[in-house]
């Protein structure tokens, strides 16, 4: 993700005054002919950097880049921020942005900046087959700015049902699964994930948020999208594959098969997830040339059930 490189390189300038492409290589963990690219990518962006050779030589901002923060907009700083995503080319507020940046970000904001720069993860995998865009919903920029802020809020909440509820929470981050948007926080009963269209009240408290020391979004993230995943399927599958169909297997039921390790004559081990039994038997019914389904009987059933079905149509 060069994006979040590139920003945060400006940030160890505004830190530290000078870097150098060892120092960048150390810190973010990338070779130091990446980080030299970088920072001339910077430069290329239009950001003031400058290198100084020599002994004790680095890259510079020009003329420190110490003033204040109204040159940002806040369209600029969630572009910057906020949707600092795997893009190859950066959006026309994003460069923009990144030009002021060095006029900006005082002692002050550099601990919001940073916590912006983690408050956001973008999952592309949908929920289901669903195609439906959606317009991002209300409360969004509130939540995202109390994230940053790290201050509670009191929310308002409807879920599936129609009931309305308000509690307070400790918002922890924002996370964009597919067009949906979701605000993974903690409450009094423990962790909580709130879908934010369905949010219909966000009030900032001022009060601090409490953060777990190892919190980590994109970790949470998974937990909870694993855990998701397995209450939309909560069927398995024993099954085992001739090697050539695992990769059909992966392009048919994509997060749904987990592969294991080989039997003895060579098939690989595999379990499938899905919604219901006679459901499951229906999908993998064509996978017959690959697969030998072994558990549990109620699909081995079905799956006979709809051979004979076959059989008997197309006899």
């Amino acid at each position: 993700m060069r994006t979040d490189r590139l920003v945060a390189i400006l940030l160890m300038l505004q830190r530290r005054e000078q870097v150098t492409a060892a120092e960048v290589s150390r810190e973010l963990e990338v070779s130091e002919r990446t980080a030299r690219r970088d920072l001339d990518a910077l430069a290329m962006a239009g950001v003031p950097v400058y290198s100084v050779q020599g002994r004790g030589g680095g890259w510079r901002l020009v003329g420190g880049a110490r003033t204040d923060l109204s040159g940002l907009t806040a369209s600029e700083a969630r572009a910057l921020f906020l949707v600092a995503g795997p893009a190859s080319a950066a959006t026309p507020a994003l460069k923009a942005a990144l030009r002021k940046l060095v006029h900006a970000l005082p002692e002050p904001f550099r601990t919001q900046a940073e916590a912006a720069a983690s408050s956001l993860v973008m999952d592309p995998q949908r929920w289901g087959s669903s195609r439906v865009e959606r317009r991002p919903p209300r409360f969004l920029d509130e939540l995202q700015d109390a994230v940053i802020r790290g201050v509670q809020v009191r929310l308002g909440y409807v879920d599936r049902d129609g009931a309305e509820t308000e509690r307070t929470v400790h918002p922890l981050g924002i996370v964009a699964k597919g067009p949906s948007w979701y605000l993974v926080s903690t409450t009094e009963t423990g962790r909580r994930t709130f879908r934010i269209d369905r949010v219909s009240s966000a009030d900032p408290t001022g009060d601090p948020v409490h953060r777990p020391e190892d919190f980590d979004l994109a970790e949470s993230w998974r937990e909870i999208a694993d855990e998701v995943d397995r209450k939309r399927t909560p069927v398995e599958v024993q099954a085992v594959c001739a090697p050539h169909g695992i990769g059909i297997l992966r392009m048919g039921l994509g997060a749904r098969l987990e592969v294991g390790g080989s039997t003895t004559d060579g098939r690989i081990e595999v379990v499938i997830r899905g919604y219901d039994e006679y459901t499951l038997a229906g999908e993998l019914a064509g996978l017959v040339e690959w697969l030998e389904v072994t558990g549990p009987p109620g699909v081995r059933d079905h799956l006979a059930s709809i051979g004979n079905a076959l059989a008997e149509r197309y006899r």
